[in-house]
């Protein structure tokens, strides 16, 4: 979102205008921003819609994450950069009102869809035997949040405003009562955008670690309490950091224009230029960090990553990464085919699990079917190698 301005805060000289070596260094910094945000979501647009076992309700937030952070880089961050640098709107007047709408918009859906991962981590794991949300939904809800968001920012669409000076043009936010209007707005927006969503995905997550580490770990029987538990820590600790990040990345964001709202003298000075790029370069730059943690923390997500990035010499897929992305029934035809492993036992008894281990997956040698009473006449049942991946169910 655009500083607003008032034309009396301006001189008939530009006194924004910046050196050539610093007008560098921050568009080496913005455009880092702009090419590890647009190509990382990019890709992760790519994983969950290409691929069928993707597409769960946890990776349809997800998808709208990353559709939202895509669009703020590619739509925004360029645009706001060009204008802080400079102190001057090239553009005109209809993207006036876009780049002080969407930002809101943007950070609204995205936030409130973290919230909703967040109430689906604690439904899946604090209640599991209450019926989860069901693909449409799913849609439904994000819907609901990007017409919610767009309600939000609608005042800023409304009231922005360009207005040509002697020697630039400015594009601010025309409130009607300008000291109090903008204020007001910015702290219901910091409210609504950013303390209460915090505060419920705090208690959520606190409730869902105290469960997950706590030791009491309801709707599953003690044969596969360990796996499920190691899968849904992982989802749980990998959607904290998320929203750690992005808490870190918006808190200046708000507090600059809650302060520069109230005591609007600030934004007569010179060195506020150098506040804005900053606070603006770090909320920017929260679109290009859930790339980098879904391919770190999510084997599925790393396994997509790899195989964009196969032609370079330094990424390397295994058997498991390739199997990590397919559907359950041409994954088990794949396992069954390829890496069958049989053993015979003189005593009937049935197969004995064994174990192997690479460095992006766990996996293990389960066998097919389970034991009967009475023992097989022709020797033991056949196992296979199969990954054993966290799920983001």
């Amino acid at each position: 979102m655009s500083s607003p301005r008032n034309s009396s805060n301006f001189t008939h000289i530009n006194r924004f205008v910046q050196p050539p070596w610093r007008v560098a260094l921050w568009s080496v910094a913005f455009a880092l921003v702009l090419l590890v945000a647009v190509t990382g979501n990019l890709i992760v647009i790519w994983i969950i819609v290409a691929h069928k076992r993707m597409r769960t309700v946890t990776n349809y937030f997800l998808l709208n994450l990353a559709v939202s952070d895509v669009c703020v880089a590619a739509l925004n961050a360029l645009v706001n950069f060009v204008y802080g640098a400079h102190g001057h709107w090239y553009f005109s007047s209809a993207y006036c009102r876009f780049q002080n709408f969407y930002p809101v918009a943007a950070v609204f859906a995205s936030i409130y869809s973290m919230s909703a991962i967040a109430l689906d981590r604690y439904m899946a794991i604090i209640h599991p035997m209450k019926p989860r949300l069901s693909a449409k939904v799913t849609k439904a809800v994000i819907v609901c949040v990007w017409i919610l968001a767009a309600f939000l920012s609608f005042p800023l669409c409304f009231y922005s405003v360009t207005e040509v000076l002697p020697h630039r043009t400015v594009c601010y936010v025309a409130w009607p009562r300008k000291d109090d209007d903008a204020f007001i707005y910015h702290v219901v927006v910091a409210l609504l955008v950013y303390l209460l969503p915090l505060a419920l995905m705090a208690v959520t997550y606190s409730r869902v670690g105290l469960t997950l580490w706590g030791g009491d770990f309801p709707g599953h029987s003690s044969e596969n309490l360990l796996d499920h538990l190691q899968a849904k820590r992982k989802v749980v600790k990998m959607m904290v950091i998320v929203v750690v990040t992005f808490a870190i990345c918006w808190l200046p964001y708000h507090v600059y224009f809650i302060v520069t709202s109230f005591n609007r003298a600030l934004r007569r000075f010179k060195w506020i230029q150098q506040v804005y790029l900053s606070v603006l370069w770090l909320s920017m730059s929260s679109s290009m960090y859930n790339p980098i943690i879904y391919c770190c923390l999510n084997s599925r997500f790393r396994a997509g990553f790899k195989r964009v990035f196969r032609w370079c010499p330094f990424i390397q897929m295994s058997n498991c990464d390739e199997l990590e992305l397919q559907t359950a029934r041409f994954q088990q035809q794949r396992q069954s085919s390829v890496f069958t492993v049989t053993r015979m036992e003189s005593d009937g008894s049935a197969a004995v699990s064994r174990r192997k281990s690479s460095s992006t997956s766990r996996c293990s040698v389960r066998s097919q079917s389970r034991p009967s009473a009475r023992p097989p006449h022709n020797g033991a049942p056949h196992g296979n190698i199969s990954c054993v991946p966290e799920t983001l169910s």
